[in-house]
């Protein structure tokens, strides 16, 4: 949030360089707005174009889930930018299945590639920017789902698992440099995107015979509703300020509750 200083708002972001991957809905388009707000200047991305950018940042379209198209982003960031200080990996998802062994060989790839890949080779295109800088903040999106995995999202489940593992290495190795990496993990929050996966999951349940208790698509956490955007985006931001200077290494979840822990 804007701290104040000397009587005058001042924000807190400001003159940083931020790049939030998937970032023209829900979560992160949330993130996006918050790290505007905060004085941050804003590049975003999409497999496709849309004009659902929020306004003040600048688009551009990329497939992360492709190294391909992990360099042509990170060239826009050069250009745009002149280099990143924050990087928000919000890109993900993936479709359920019914079970494990009717998820096809494609599908695991493409999960690998949107919720784990597209982060390993976007970190190592831009952090050695970060590391001649000796100062940057990374956040990989993750999901609470880790903590509970189901045979119909093992694929989704999976790849973000690996993304936490990388992302806390990640986090031990640039330390030393100033360079902090973070996980968020949410859990059902109030997206375009997650409505939709709750649709195709209560459908894949429906033929499986899967009650609730199987796939909780229908519970309420327990504080009580649903996550909104910016309850990951306010975690995000958190995590990317100085509040955060001594964190690190670390996965806050954001679930209301709904994963019980141990």
């Amino acid at each position: 949030m804007p701290t104040i200083e000397n009587g005058s708002e001042t924000r807190e972001l400001a003159g940083k360089r931020a790049l939030v991957t998937g970032g023209f809905r829900g979560i992160g388009a949330a993130v996006v707005r918050q790290l505007l707000d905060a004085g941050a200047e804003v590049l975003t991305t999409a497999r496709s174009a849309t004009s659902t950018v929020p306004a003040g940042a600048t688009f551009v379209e990329a497939d992360v889930r492709t190294r391909a198209g992990a360099e042509a982003l990170a060239a826009a960031v050069q250009e745009v930018l002149g280099g990143v200080d924050i990087v928000v990996h919000n890109a993900g998802g993936a479709r359920p299945h019914e079970g494990v062994s009717a998820i096809p060989d494609e599908e695991w790839q493409d999960a690998l590639d949107l919720n784990f890949l597209s982060a390993v080779r976007l970190n190592s295109l831009l952090v050695p920017g970060m590391r001649e800088r000796r100062s940057g903040m990374i956040v990989h999106v993750s999901s609470a789902a880790v903590l509970t995995p189901v045979g119909p999202f093992l694929h989704y489940t999976t790849a973000k698992a690996a993304l936490e593992n990388y992302s806390r290495g990640l986090a031990s190795e640039l330390a030393p440099l100033g360079i902090r990496v973070n996980t968020v993990s949410p859990g059902r929050t109030a997206t375009p995107g997650g409505e939709a996966t709750r649709e195709q999951w209560a459908e894949v349940s429906a033929r499986m015979d899967a009650g609730p208790a199987e796939t909780n698509a229908g519970d309420t956490p327990p504080l009580g509703r649903d996550g909104q955007p910016d309850d990951i985006a306010d975690a995000v931001l958190f995590l990317v300020s100085g509040r955060a200077s001594w964190l690190t290494g670390r996965n806050l979840i954001v679930d209301g509750g709904e994963f019980p822990m141990g």
